[in-house]
């Protein structure tokens, strides 16, 4: 963590007061923006997005970046929103890269500039790199996975109907009878398969989703599921994101496989829907120790002894982790449409909360 306290240092005696004498005194809200773009080393990622030289110059897809953000950060709902409070706030606006209210971009320029980050997948990219730089050297005691609901404002996709095989005959088959064997189960098939061939293969289009809430009832949501590895500390390293009606268990190897090459855990935290042999071996596999809720279809309830029961207590980190996306990242306020822009959207919400969270480990 030495590289993090050196950046919090900096940020706190050098820079701070260096932005306080060109602009005016810091709020709490553009302290934490400054902090969150000190990590994520920006300039890297965006080769892709600079200009060729042919046509009209666009604009600074730099300075947008730092805006969606910003929006995360200010938990702002829409494009609209966040460029009247950039002509509003000076100091937020200076801090994008806009010296004038005139230089900022109309918000046909936002949507296509976050169409353009969407397509390039850069919140993720920008993700993974923060997550290894700031934390890939240090061993993380605890992985806590589980799934949120997204709901969005998008008309559902009807599911393809896959052509059922006739149902044969009880009893022994028949000299002539031809058996068509039964599919291979998707967690098996993983468990073969690299990290880009688990992720091309789950579904990614909006449809309906239903799960038990807290009280025991169902619920149900158009639109998708988000998929969160969380460590000690409520940090967010990993993030897949699913059609909503998606299981569970289906994308926890997948995730596993993207933490590995992240970070290094020793324990998997997981609720009884992951409760599968193929999920306990994967784990093992790694070097780590699974530790899940047995699902009560899976015979008589095996209860936890007193030191893994504690253990477990831990995988609340990642319910406060999806509590505070949506109540102060905006997790919740999707105006988007399509798997890789509600993506985007979530991605910058993940990032500001991350480089929060490292930064909290500090005081």
């Amino acid at each position: 963590m030495s590289t993090l306290f050196s950046i919090f240092n900096t940020i706190q005696y050098k820079l701070f007061p260096w932005l306080e004498e060109e602009l005016d005194p810091l709020t709490e809200k553009e302290q934490q923006f400054v902090q969150v773009i000190s990590l994520i080393d920006l300039s890297s990622h965006m080769k892709d997005y600079c200009w060729s030289g042919s046509g009209r110059k666009p604009k600074s897809r730099p300075s947008l970046a730092k805006a969606f953000i910003a929006k995360s950060v200010y938990n702002l709902e829409t494009n609209e929103i966040l460029i009247e409070y950039l002509k509003g706030c000076k100091n937020l606006r200076r801090l994008c890269g806009w010296e004038r209210r005139c230089k900022i971009p109309s918000a046909s320029t936002f949507s296509r500039s976050f169409t353009e980050f969407s397509n390039g997948r850069l919140p993720q990219k920008i993700h993974e790199a923060m997550v290894i730089k700031h934390y890939g050297e240090k061993i993380a005691g605890h992985v806590s996975r589980d799934s949120s609901a997204i709901e969005v404002r998008e008309k559902p996709e009807k599911k393809k109907q896959h052509a059922s095989q006739p149902k044969r005959r009880r009893g022994r088959p028949r000299k002539d009878e031809v058996i068509v064997p039964k599919p291979e189960k998707r967690l098996d098939l993983q468990l073969t398969r690299n990290l880009s061939g688990n992720i091309d293969d789950l579904p990614v289009q909006c449809d309906v989703g239903t799960k038990l809430n807290s009280k025991g009832y169902k619920k149900s949501w158009i639109g998708y599921k988000l998929h969160l590895d969380c460590v000690d500390g409520d940090i967010p390293v990993s993030a897949i994101l699913t059609s909503a009606s998606l299981h569970d268990s289906q994308v926890s190897i997948p995730l596993s496989q993207m933490t590995q090459e992240r970070i290094e855990s020793l324990y998997d935290l997981m609720d009884s829907a992951y409760d599968a042999p193929q999920i306990k071996a994967f784990s093992r596999k790694l070097g780590h120790v699974p530790i899940i809720d047995q699902n009560p279809r899976r015979g008589e309830k095996v209860h936890m002894d007193p030191a893994t029961k504690v253990r477990f207590g831990e995988r609340s980190s990642v319910e406060r982790v999806y509590s505070n996306l949506k109540d102060n990242f905006g997790g919740s306020k999707i105006r988007v449409k399509g798997s890789s822009k509600v993506m985007t959207h979530l991605m910058f919400g993940v990032i500001a909360l991350t480089a929060t969270q490292l930064f909290r480990l500090l005081l």
